[in-house]
């Protein structure tokens, strides 16, 4: 083999290991595989399981049905993935009240301050439901301590302790 090829073959594998390093750290999202066939090792990416889900769910949002529009914004909430908050902004709008307040409270769980400024016009709704959980809202984004507590018994002890009088 001549030093020219030797050359452009190395120069090749080493673009391909830099371009392969920087798709991973610009798409942390994708998940990488390897695997040898024939002799041959091929290498692919394929978007995480979670973050397909995420997509599907942000999709769902837009669906004619008002049950799966709850279902998705629910799910996003589970999901705590902040890519989700956009379109969960958008569904604050939606004409549904249910809708709404899914969106609202899942917003509120994943706990962005882009979703601040949707969460105050939420204030104005009309439906006093989705009032109280937009104020909910923005105590858990803010993080002022008002929202709810994460242990269902916001003392040490679940049970009430009985003192004993003399």
């Amino acid at each position: 083999m001549s030093p020219v090829t030797v050359f452009f073959r190395t120069l090749l594998k080493s673009s391909a290991i830099f371009v392969g390093t920087a798709a991973i750290f610009l798409h942390p999202s994708l998940e990488w595989r390897g695997r040898a066939m024939n002799e041959r090792t091929t290498v692919g990416a394929q978007q995480a399981p979670a973050e397909a889900a995420v997509d599907g769910l942000i999709g769902a949002l837009k669906d004619s049905d008002a049950g799966v529009r709850r279902a998705a914004a629910d799910a996003l909430g589970e999901l705590n993935n902040r890519r989700a908050v956009p379109a969960l902004i958008d569904a604050v709008k939606d004409a549904d009240p249910d809708v709404r307040r899914h969106a609202i409270d899942a917003l509120g769980e994943i706990g962005d301050p882009r979703a601040l400024e949707a969460l105050t016009k939420a204030l104005k709704d009309e439906d006093a439901t989705i009032r109280r959980h937009a104020a909910a809202a923005i105590a858990e984004v803010s993080g002022d301590g008002s929202g709810p507590h994460p242990h269902p018994h916001p003392h040490p002890h679940p049970h009430p302790v009985i003192a004993r009088v003399r």
